[in-house]
């Protein structure tokens, strides 16, 4: 009988194992153990200054919401909270930029705010509200989104409101600078739902994405001008790489029923057929030539995984992140394969409104 028990114990044992494995996400937990401090704090170490970003921590808090690690979420939110927006994300936008100002000192840097950052967090609040049902993080949510409206979106003649990247150094009397990887398609979408000036900004959103690539590749930043319109002079030498290689993955990432989508598939199509030709994406494009430099690091290629529609394109691109798997010195491109390879690996996706549908599963989704 003993022994009989024994069994029955090993065999659920083994069974709560393997709930526990289909529901965890080994990469994001390595990321964690290899980027994320005790208190919250995204750490990037490529920086002396040991820095932390406003980038760093709303991708971070985007993961733990796909993993639904919410005692990370909220270890994450309350560093940033309290560190970058002043003890209070409804009232500031978090400062961009944190770490060791001097010898004795641990600060804010810069406090001038990063715009892609504070769409990810205030959308990845209003979602942690709706998936966990938390309507503290969907009033803080809706708050930061307020003051994202009102301190960082212009409205531009001949080319309508606009999300410029940060809340100050962007926008001159007549000329304006954009980061087009700074608000994903499917995130300008979701928030069409809060009314002005988000229904249409969505619409302006696709115009820089789609008028600002002439041959089919995205620049990093690009200039808009009154009267002028973009600014894609051959001299300006616009490149696109670090920055631009998010376009492609959000995207890609965008649900096949999202109207715009086929579109602007159709427009980046050239950063496919460069990357197959090639075998590896490039790590820099001048956008007006078309002439690139260099490969990319492997990000890169995790990055391509839900932007490449031909299988075989894809899998040469898995098998380089699987082969190649970013250390524990490689922060931007770690993020960039948890996107890319989250996805890859079905472990969320986005509605056609935008919405995060992430695979938690009823054991996991039932753990909270």
């Amino acid at each position: 009988m003993n022994a009989l028990r024994w069994c029955v114990m090993a065999t659920l044992i083994l069974a709560a194992a393997n709930v526990r494995a289909a529901c965890s996400w080994p990469s994001w937990e390595q990321f964690k153990q290899d980027y994320i401090s005790e208190g919250g704090r995204v750490i990037d170490p490529s920086d002396a200054r040991k820095i932390s970003t406003s980038e760093g921590q709303s991708y971070a808090l985007f993961f733990a919401l796909a993993a639904n690690d919410r005692p990370m979420f909220d270890r994450l939110l309350n560093w940033t909270n309290n560190n970058l927006a002043q003890g209070d994300l409804r009232q500031h936008l978090p400062a961009w930029l944190w770490g060791k100002k001097d010898a004795d000192t641990w600060a804010v840097i810069d406090t001038n705010s990063a715009s892609d950052a504070d769409i990810w967090i205030a959308w990845t609040l209003l979602e942690a509200g709706r998936l966990w049902k938390t309507p503290a993080y969907t009033d803080m949510g809706q708050g930061l989104l307020k003051r994202i409206a009102s301190e960082e979106v212009v409205k531009v003649p001949g080319l309508g409101f606009m999300l410029l990247p940060g809340k100050v150094g962007f926008a001159e009397k007549n000329a304006w600078r954009f980061n087009p990887s700074y608000l994903p398609p499917q995130l300008a979408s979701y928030f069409t739902r809060f009314g002005a000036p988000w229904t249409t900004l969505r619409e302006t959103n696709l115009r820089l994405l789609l008028e600002t690539a002439p041959k089919g590749f995205s620049p990093n930043w690009v200039e808009y001008q009154l009267k002028k319109g973009w600014q894609l002079k051959p001299e300006k030498k616009l490149i696109g790489s670090y920055d631009a290689i998010r376009v492609y993955l959000w995207v890609g990432m965008m649900h096949d029923q999202d109207p715009q989508k086929a579109r602007l598939l159709a427009r980046f199509k050239p950063m496919a057929t460069i990357t197959a030709k090639t075998g590896l994406p490039p790590e820099k494009i001048d956008i007006i030539s078309g002439k690139t430099t260099d490969n990319g690091p492997v990000g890169f290629s995790a990055s391509l995984l839900p932007f490449l529609q031909n299988r075989d394109e894809q899998a040469v691109q898995r098998q380089r992140v699987a082969d190649h798997f970013p250390g524990n010195d490689a922060y931007y491109s770690y993020v960039l394969t948890l996107f890319g390879q989250g996805w890859d690996q079905h472990r969320f996706r986005f509605t056609a409104k935008g919405e995060l549908h992430p695979d938690w599963g009823q054991e996991c989704a039932s753990s909270h």
